[in-house]
């Protein structure tokens, strides 16, 4: 077996409620289902690049941009409350099963998060090729904002250095997980159902427009608008 064979698995079901075949929707005259494939490609890191859906039509056209979708995915693994560490557990297994072959590096991208650089993701693959303490790489935003959540009836602030203000340019920083723009996993999590490991490695992306997940109509036009504005600026490299 070739040594830190990666395969790159992009989960795109058909099944979304709040946008019908969301994953089929365009933004800038190409569906969504393209952009992770496209990224995945210019990257030149993935050995084999998966697409995990329960939909024939999602699956025509990932094979189209240049993805292989060598089974659908099975009802028990569609529905609206199945994780993505499920789905990726269960895309793994069958790949491996149906292809007869293991990997040992795995990719996640999502079709929702498109404000990618395909970079990103040779920069996730090549940490875990080059460092074997680490069992996860992936995208992170990095931000400077002061953050509340709830602990019982009290709403309190997340960390002890928000109890006072300062500028934002010399503040502490804060970081987003962004797996769905560029993750890369060794294989054994995945197989254990969990999506990254406890050793990680940083990509800190500063972009502005990677906060944009795509589930609504609005986050539709807002992803429509800022492509736009990207491709023009080449703000992306796929």
């Amino acid at each position: 077996m070739k040594k830190n064979k990666v395969i790159c698995i992009i989960p795109a079901r058909g099944g979304s409620k709040g946008l019908k075949l969301k994953n089929l929707r365009k933004i800038c005259g190409k569906p969504l289902i393209s952009y992770p494939i496209k990224a995945a490609k210019k990257s030149k890191v993935c050995d084999k690049i998966i697409v995990s859906t329960d939909s024939r039509l999602i699956a025509k056209e990932a094979i189209k941009f240049g993805a292989e979708v060598p089974f659908l995915r099975k009802k028990n693994f569609s529905g609206d409350l199945i994780t993505t560490e499920a789905t990726l557990k269960n895309a793994l297994s069958e790949t491996e099963n149906y292809f007869g072959e293991n990997y040992d590096i795995c990719v996640f991208l999502t079709c929702t998060n498109l404000f990618r650089q395909a970079n990103w993701i040779r920069k996730a693959v090549n940490i875990l090729k080059k460092n074997s303490h680490i069992d996860s790489a992936f995208s992170v935003h990095g931000f400077y904002k002061h953050v509340w959540h709830k602990e019982g009836k009290k709403f309190k602030k997340v960390s002890k250095w928000m109890r006072s203000y300062t500028s934002r340019q010399v503040g502490q920083r804060l970081y987003r997980e962004d797996t769905g723009l560029a993750s890369a996993t060794r294989a054994k999590f995945w197989r254990k159902g969990k999506r990254i490991g406890k050793k990680v490695s940083f990509i800190i992306n500063n972009e502005p427009f990677t906060g944009i997940d795509i589930h609504t109509k609005q986050d539709l036009y807002l992803a429509e608008m800022a492509m736009r504005y990207a491709k023009k600026n080449k703000l992306i490299d796929h």
